[in-house]
């Protein structure tokens, strides 16, 4: 077992990583951020809170994933 960092800069640094796993795959995909928050039935801040970096609800991200037609785990580091 490990123990947790001193700090949660850790935790942050994952958020910025799967928010921009998000944005790389839906520009991949040619989509808007109007599109698929619009499909993923979720509000606009919150993905852009996502693609941001913020902390986001593990529900959202199984949304987002799902529009995208990409496993979960792909977003996640």
């Amino acid at each position: 077992m490990r123990d947790l960092p001193d700090d949660d800069t850790w935790l942050s640094d994952r958020w910025r990583e799967i928010g921009q796993r998000v944005r790389t795959e839906r520009v991949r995909q040619g989509l808007t951020q109007d599109q698929v928050w619009q499909v993923a039935r979720i509000d606009r801040r919150t993905l852009q809170n996502v693609e941001a970096g913020k902390e986001m609800k593990i529900g959202t991200l199984l949304r987002i994933a799902w529009v995208l037609d990409v496993p979960p785990a792909s977003l996640i580091p």
